[in-house]
């Protein structure tokens, strides 16, 4: 089965690919698309992660001029069953970015296109839209690097800066971010391997893998991505994925848990979340506006509208089908929940309204410091 996979500035071919053959992967690397991040000086990994400055971005609207052809490695065949190893090289099926695995999660799907079984339902929020939730089958998800070199042609779908944390609590409006980690679901990962014992640009690269070509995948996680992920699980681990679809397009939304802030005589709550757009559809469509309701358990209801999300009306097409982004949210209270719309445009003009699923913001019980390693 040949197959072809198209993104802004990434192609990605393959050639009758299946299980019982290897072949190249192309990658069509366009020029420069004028991203300029201020990144991170990362120092000697004294406790297991380096200190993170503030980030600043600057983006150029103009397109990237001229195309370089470029080997990037050997498919290796999907794996339907069990999970990929820490190591393990990978093309994004959707944003198609180069990239390693870091570590796996397990989290619980809740898929409102799925009708479930009148036991298994879960509460509505209070003045969330009709169908129920189901808790399905745990799925897995990934932790992993970017490769920087893509992460300038990548960054008009999908936010290279999804990872964040609060700042220590002498100053409560800073909000610092990791470069270059993502969230990864299974069925986007599309293995393949390389003879390069650097076969992904990264700062974190060289400091949490090592080469070792007598295990496969040839790289293994050093003691400090190790202590990494045991000292910072709170931080980074998701639990709860929901997903529904209104007129093939699906909302994906992971929610995260950052931690709490004393501000004037009480305390705010502050979460991240994940957000993915697909159109599964062949119609070209774009995002126009965001209606949220956000409910807190202190009993207060807030509505949020605006134009577009992040700055940005995203156009989602059978060759762009996608677009993934982050934002935070705060709450006077340990808990609430958020669910809304987003107003999509055809071609025609016409609009139509697509939900967002409903899903808990839930703090942890334990009050949690600082990223372990991180000097605010």
């Amino acid at each position: 089965m040949a197959a072809c996979a198209i993104r802004r500035g990434f192609l990605t071919v393959v050639s009758k690919y299946n299980k019982k053959q290897t072949h190249r992967i192309l990658g069509v690397i366009e020029g420069s698309s004028g991203l300029e991040v201020k990144r991170p000086r990362l120092p000697c990994l004294a406790c297991g992660l380096p200190n993170i400055q503030q980030t600043r971005f600057m983006s150029s609207r103009n397109r990237p001029e001229g195309k370089v052809l470029e080997t990037v490695g050997v498919f290796e065949a999907l794996k339907q069953h069990g999970k990929y190893e820490t190591g393990q090289l990978f093309l994004h099926s959707v944003f198609g970015y180069r990239g390693i695995v870091l570590f796996p999660w397990h989290a619980r799907i809740y898929d409102r296109d799925i009708i479930p079984p009148m036991s298994d339902s879960k509460p509505e929020p209070p003045g969330s839209h009709g169908s129920k939730e189901v808790k399905g089958r745990t799925h897995t998800y990934y932790q992993v690097l970017i490769d920087t070199r893509d992460c300038p042609h990548i960054s008009q779908r999908s936010q290279t800066e999804a990872v964040t944390f609060l700042a220590n609590h002498d100053d409560s409006r800073a909000l610092y971010a990791i470069p270059g980690l993502d969230y990864v679901s299974h069925e986007d990962i599309l293995p393949y391997n390389s003879t390069e014992q650097v076969p992904i640009q990264h700062e974190l690269f060289e400091r949490f893998l090592m080469f070792n070509p007598d295990k496969t995948p040839p790289f293994s996680a050093r003691d400090t991505l190790k202590a990494w992920q045991e000292k910072n699980h709170p931080w980074l681990e998701l639990s709860d994925v929901h997903r529904e679809t209104t007129e093939n397009i699906r909302v994906t939304v992971i929610p995260f848990y950052m931690g709490m802030r004393d501000a004037q005589n009480s305390h705010v709550y502050w979460w991240r979340y994940c957000i993915r757009l697909e159109n599964m559809g062949s119609e070209v469509v774009q995002l126009r506006e965001r209606h949220w309701r956000i409910f807190s358990l202190s009993g207060t209801l807030e509505t949020v509208r605006g134009r577009g999300v992040v700055g940005r009306e995203p156009v989602l097409s059978k060759e762009q089908p996608a677009f993934q982004y982050s934002s935070h949210v705060s709450l006077q209270a340990p808990s609430g929940h958020m669910w809304g719309t987003f107003r999509i445009e055809r071609t025609d003009g016409s609009h139509f309204d697509v939900r967002i699923p409903p899903f808990s913001l839930e703090s942890n019980k334990d009050d949690k410091a600082p990223p372990a390693g991180y000097t605010f």
